[in-house]
């Protein structure tokens, strides 16, 4: 893999990762507070539905 596109993933993902506390901290903030009530059974569910969804895009986006 290419250091140059990896970290070029990383920075994109540090952009939209702070979209929401720049430009809605208090719905931000809500939906930090909801996370931190659901119990870790569903928040496994939804972290390997998120890797899987992320592995598949990655997967059809590649040139070649």
């Amino acid at each position: 893999m290419n250091w140059q596109l990896f970290l070029s993933a990383v920075a994109l993902m540090l952009i939209f990762e702070g979209l929401g506390p720049a430009l809605f901290p208090k719905t931000w903030r809500a939906y930090l507070l909801q996370i931190v009530q659901t119990d870790e059974r569903t928040l496994k569910v939804i972290g390997i539905a998120l890797i899987l969804v992320g592995a598949l895009l990655f997967h059809f986006v590649q040139p070649g």
